[in-house]
């Protein structure tokens, strides 16, 4: 077999390696807030559900409703964000703010959350080890590329039936 060939059955590989991942592991759906309705079947799809907790200065705290739904739902939560603002953790975020987004969570749920997801995955290296210090697993690129992520109001990079057909 030729060098290009080889290099094209290595590329085909990976891709079935990638597809088989992305087929057996946790589905989960970005941007959840109480303002940002979700589609019930990619809701009802996902094992992790990523929250923002003070989105457009609306704290999840303050629906109780909507956190006990959320709790009924028995999915696995994490932080996403605190505001969910574009270049948001590629700013410095002081302590105090991002531990008042963890309370807000804490308030929500009754448990401070365990995993992290910065918005749009832009984070400053100063915030990686802020979530460090606060105890959280940080989700970054690779954890996104292998699995199927949904979003909120279909609005992420690819379509949410995209994450259906791989």
């Amino acid at each position: 077999m030729k060098k290009g060939g080889k290099i094209f059955l290595i590329i085909i590989i990976l891709i079935l390696i990638l597809f088989f991942i992305r087929l057996l592991s946790p589905r989960e759906i970005d941007d959840v807030h109480p303002l940002r309705p979700c589609e019930d079947n990619y809701i009802k799809k996902a094992d992790i559900l990523w929250i923002m907790p003070k989105y457009q200065n609306f704290s999840i705290s303050e629906n109780k409703t909507w956190c006990n739904e959320i709790l009924k739902m028995n999915k696995t939560l994490g932080m996403h964000g605190i505001t969910h603002s574009y270049q948001e953790f590629k700013n410095n975020i002081s302590n105090e703010e991002f531990s008042e987004a963890i309370q807000i969570f804490e308030d929500c749920f009754d448990y401070k959350p365990t995993m992290f997801k910065s918005p749009y995955l832009k984070i400053s290296k100063e915030n990686k080890q802020l979530i460090k210090d606060n105890n959280l697993k940080l989700r970054n690129d690779f954890h996104q590329i292998t699995r199927k992520v949904y979003h909120c109001q279909n609005s992420g990079r690819f379509p949410n039936r995209f994450h259906d057909l791989i």
